[in-house]
């Protein structure tokens, strides 16, 4: 589904203009996304590995839930459309815990070219993971990884496949946001 999406300005806030996802991604404007870490009280993260109809990072694991957020909609209401969209599970608002907005801004082989703001939050994951209902367009499969194996991971993801490896300094403030709540 091709989206309207607001453009943005350099500090992320709505212009007024809003295109297409597509025609965002071919002109390289700044838009928002939603980024959504969650977490487990015994330590774990809940990666999705990225569907494999993908056009950037098939197949790859990354954060447990990300999306565009939609023209005229807010950061929160999509980060909460976008959870419910890709792995079936409904929370309020109040669970949302902002650590920050991170800035990507990258251009790829195939012609996109994303210059997003991450606008990021963790989220204590009560639920068992067999509950969750992956968004087979968007999640080829959910896995709960320890922090310990997430670092590790993370640590080689230049040389094992697993992660996207530009975003390695992104992973580490999240996993250190999540440390932050969890010890």
């Amino acid at each position: 589904m091709d989206e309207t999406i607001d453009i943005v300005d350099k500090n992320g806030l709505p212009t007024g203009e809003t295109a297409l996802k597509s025609v965002i991604h071919t002109k390289g404007y700044l838009h928002n996304t939603a980024h959504i870490w969650f977490y487990t009280d015994e330590g774990q993260i809940l990666l999705a590995q990225r569907a494999a109809s993908k056009s950037i990072y098939p197949l790859l694991w990354d954060v447990s839930v990300a999306g565009h957020i939609d023209a005229g909609e807010s950061i929160e209401n999509g980060a909460i459309r976008e959870i419910k969209e890709e792995i079936g599970l409904k929370i309020k608002q109040t669970d949302l815990e902002k650590i920050g907005v991170f800035e990507c801004f990258q251009s790829y082989p195939n012609g996109i070219k994303d210059n997003e703001f991450h606008n990021t939050y963790i989220v204590p994951l009560h639920l068992p993971i067999v509950s969750l209902i992956p968004q087979e367009e968007e999640v080829n499969a959910l896995k709960l990884v320890s922090m310990y194996d997430f670092l590790d991971l993370l640590e080689n993801s230049k040389t094992n496949g697993h992660f996207v490896a530009s975003n390695y300094d992104y992973y580490i403030k999240v996993s250190e946001a999540i440390l932050n709540r969890i010890t």
